[in-house]
């Protein structure tokens, strides 16, 4: 379990061990923005764990090198003797507004949640191979699936996230592994800095605290770990307090075709016509999911 030791990844963790599993908690103890280390996060919920009488042990290494990765899962083993499934939770912000983006700025967010995610799903890749089973759970979000203002390299990372999953779960279900992703409204310290500025910026902020726990993800995410969900690969869910939402795969909505070709001119005049009732205006965009923690 990546990100373990706080909000989402805490929840997650707490009810899979709960259900029966032992669980590695992963957490580096870093900030929102990635900076620092403690062992506390991770070390706090595997005592919590150890309390409730479960199984876990912690991971404090970072998901975003392929070494600490292949370290990662190799506390599973050493400790458990197997491994059967992934959450990767672990994630880090750095927002800013697309045309002040720096480099360092975007790669450092898709080191820890795309190349992260990809470093301890290939860690976990071989040993689920041959042993014929295995799952995947990793957090995408609206961001990536619809848009968010200042988050580029998040939604870059988010929506990364949906196609390598889909990819794992083509290459992987002749071995019985799956992949599903999960995309949560949960209120925690990733969505603190919220703008909260207007009465009704504040109103939904507290909405959001009231109905939107990170606890709540945690049900699907055990679900999709667990054996009940032996059908299920290559979706995309999301969480929203006690709702749980499936997402259409992406696909095709109208056509057009023109014997001789196109050219720019053409494509104005007769496919645009033909796709503007099917056009998502920015305007809509913004105005649902601008405050939307999901």
């Amino acid at each position: 379990m990546t990100g373990g030791g706080r909000g989402i990844g805490r929840g997650i963790s707490l009810l899979l061990a709960e259900a029966g599993a032992r669980v590695v908690v992963n957490d580096l103890g870093a900030s929102v923005s990635g900076e620092g280390a403690s062992k506390s996060p991770a070390d706090d919920v595997v005592a919590e764990i150890r309390a409730r009488g479960g199984q876990a042990v912690s991971s404090h290494h970072s998901v975003s090198e392929w070494d600490s990765a292949q370290d990662i899962i190799a506390t599973a083993i050493d400790a458990f003797g197997r491994i059967d499934g992934v959450v990767n939770n672990a994630g880090i912000l750095r927002d800013r507004i697309f045309h002040k983006m720096s480099a360092d700025e975007f790669m450092a967010v898709l080191q820890v949640h795309l190349v992260g995610s990809f470093n301890v799903s290939r860690a976990a890749a071989e040993h689920f191979r041959n042993q014929g089973s295995g799952a995947f759970v990793h957090m995408t979000s609206s961001t990536g699936l619809i848009g968010n203002y200042g988050q580029a390299n998040y939604g870059a990372a988010k929506l990364g996230l949906v196609g390598l999953s889909r990819c794992i779960a083509l290459d992987m279900s002749r071995f019985g592994v799956r992949s599903n992703c999960i995309s949560p409204a949960a209120f925690s310290r990733m969505t603190a800095n919220l703008p909260s500025e207007t009465e009704h910026q504040k109103a939904l902020l507290e909405q959001t605290r009231k109905g939107l726990a990170p606890e709540k993800v945690a049900p699907l995410a055990v679900f999709l770990m667990s054996d009940l969900a032996s059908n299920v690969t290559g979706q995309i869910f999301s969480v929203r307090g006690n709702e749980i939402f499936l997402y259409n795969q992406t696909r095709p909505v109208r056509s057009v075709h023109q014997s001789q070709g196109w050219t720019p001119e053409s494509i104005a005049e007769h496919a645009l016509p033909a796709f503007k009732s099917s056009l998502t205006p920015l305007e809509a965009i913004a105005d649902v999911f601008s405050w939307n923690p999901i």
